[in-house]
C-alpha cells in the first residue's frame, strides 16, 4: 500500500492497524544533535490515548507506551532513522465479528473493499483513528526539532456539537476538560456529550492550531505553498472534512478593504491571512482550523449494504468515542508540526543552519 510516508525532508513512515500487534513508525531526515527521549514522545501520546474527554471517551484502555528502537544515543538524535513502536494491548476484535461482511456507513469499509478486494474489519484496520498514534509520535519528534528554533505549536477545540467557545484563554488549557480554552464551553460540551451518548449519537467539532515563532520565509510560492501543505496534512486525518487558514471562509463574505492585513512599521494590523502570504510564512502567528466530522460508529440503526450487495440494517457495537475531540487535538497539532519541520529543513537547504550543527 502506498501513501504511508509523509514529508519530503523530514519524513514519517507509519505502520500498524487498530487490532494488530501494535503501531509504529520510522522518521528519516531529523538532524543529529536534537535532544529527544521517550518521555518527550510519551507526553504527547498521553494526550491522545483512549480514555480522554469525559463523557466523550471510549471505554477502550491503552497505555500507548512508546519505545524508541533506533536513531537516538545518549539523549540526542544521531541523524539516522528514528524507529519507534507502540503496542496494542486492549483489542476486542470479537466486537466486529458480526459486521465483518457489512459496510458501516461513514467508514472506509466500502472504499477499502473496492480498492483492495479485502479489508481488516477489526475496528477498520489501517483506516482506524488508532493509526494516528504514530503521527502523534512523529509530531513529538518534530516538536523537539522546532523547539530549537523557538517555534511553539498549540492546539485546542473552538467548537463541539455546534457549541462554540466565547473566548480563548490558553492559561493551563491543557489541564482542562477537552483541552478547552473556555471553561464554560467545556461544561456545555460535557453535557452535550452525555446527551448524545444517551441518544446513541455522536458529535463533531472544530480544532484550531496556532504556530508561534515561525519566521518569515517558510514555504514555496507555487505548488508547495505552506498553507497548501498544512491543508494536505490536516485533510489526511480521517475525521477531518474541512480546513481553513486565518479568516478562512469568512474571507469569502468579507471585502478586500476589511480582509487585507495592513502593514505598518510596527507590523501587521491584523492576521486575516493566518500568518501566510503567497504560500510563504509572514512571521505572524500561523492560524489553521480543521472541521472534525461526527464519529461514524453510532448505536442507532442505519441502512447499508453487505458484500453481497443486499440491503441490511446495522447497529454498530463496540467501544467508541462520542466525539473525536479531545483526542484528535494532539493529532492536528502533530500534523502541523510535521509540516513545519519539513518546511524548516527545506529552507535550511537554501542556506539556513541546523540549530546544533
Amino acid at each position: 500500500m502506498s501513501g504511508n510516508t509523509f514529508g519530503r525532508e523530514f519524513r514519517l513512515t507509519t505502520f500498524g492497524e487498530s487490532h494488530g500487534r501494535g503501531l509504529g513508525g520510522v522518521i528519516d531526515g531529523c538532524p543529529a544533535g536534537i535532544a529527544l527521549s521517550e518521555a518527550d514522545i510519551q507526553a504527547e501520546l498521553d494526550r491522545r490515548k483512549p480514555g480522554q474527554g469525559g463523557a466523550a471517551a471510549t471505554a477502550r484502555q491503552e497505555a500507548d507506551r512508546v519505545e524508541i528502537w533506533s536513531g537516538v544515543f545518549e539523549g540526542l538524535t544521531t541523524g539516522t532513522p528514528i524507529g519507534f513502536t507502540i503496542a496494542n494491548q486492549d483489542q476486542r476484535s470479537r466486537d466486529y465479528s458480526k459486521i465483518k461482511d457489512v459496510f458501516r456507513p461513514g467508514h472506509a469499509d466500502l472504499t477499502f473493499d473496492a480498492k483492495f478486494g479485502l479489508r481488516d474489519y477489526r475496528g477498520g484496520g489501517r483506516s482506524s483513528g488508532r493509526e494516528t498514534a504514530s503521527r502523534v509520535a512523529g509530531g513529538a519528534v518534530a516538536q523537539c526539532l522546532l523547539r530549537e528554533m523557538g517555534v511553539e505549536v498549540l492546539a485546542y477545540p473552538v467548537e463541539l456539537g455546534g457549541i462554540a467557545v466565547k473566548r480563548i484563554d490558553l492559561r493551563d488549557f491543557r489541564e482542562r476538560p477537552f483541552f478547552s480554552p473556555d471553561l464554560q464551553a467545556a461544561d456545555a460540551w460535557e453535557k452535550a456529550c452525555v446527551q448524545a451518548r444517551a441518544e446513541g449519537e455522536t458529535l463533531g467539532g472544530v480544532v484550531e492550531v496556532v504556530a508561534r515563532g515561525v519566521p518569515a520565509g517558510w514555504g514555496e510560492p507555487v505548488f508547495d505553498k505552506l498553507d497548501a501543505c498544512l491543508a494536505h496534512a490536516l485533510m489526511g486525518i480521517g475525521a477531518v472534512k474541512g480546513v481553513e487558514i486565518g479568516s478562512g471562509f469568512a474571507a469569502a463574505r468579507s471585502r478586500g478593504s476589511v480582509n487585507n492585513d495592513s502593514i505598518t512599521r510596527q507590523g501587521f494590523s491584523s492576521n486575516n491571512a493566518g500568518g501566510i502570504l503567497g504560500g510563504i510564512s509572514s512571521g505572524q502567528e500561523i492560524v489553521v482550523r480543521a472541521a472534525i466530522k461526527p464519529i461514524p460508529s453510532i448505536a442507532r440503526p442505519q441502512r447499508t449494504l453487505n458484500r453481497q450487495g443486499e440491503e441490511v440494517e446495522i447497529t454498530v457495537g463496540g467501544r467508541h468515542d462520542v466525539c473525536a475531540i479531545p483526542r484528535v487535538v494532539p493529532v492536528c497539532k502533530a500534523m502541523v508540526l510535521l509540516v513545519l519541520a519539513d518546511m524548516w529543513l527545506r529552507d535550511r537547504r537554501l542556506g539556513g543552519e541546523c540549530p546544533r550543527n
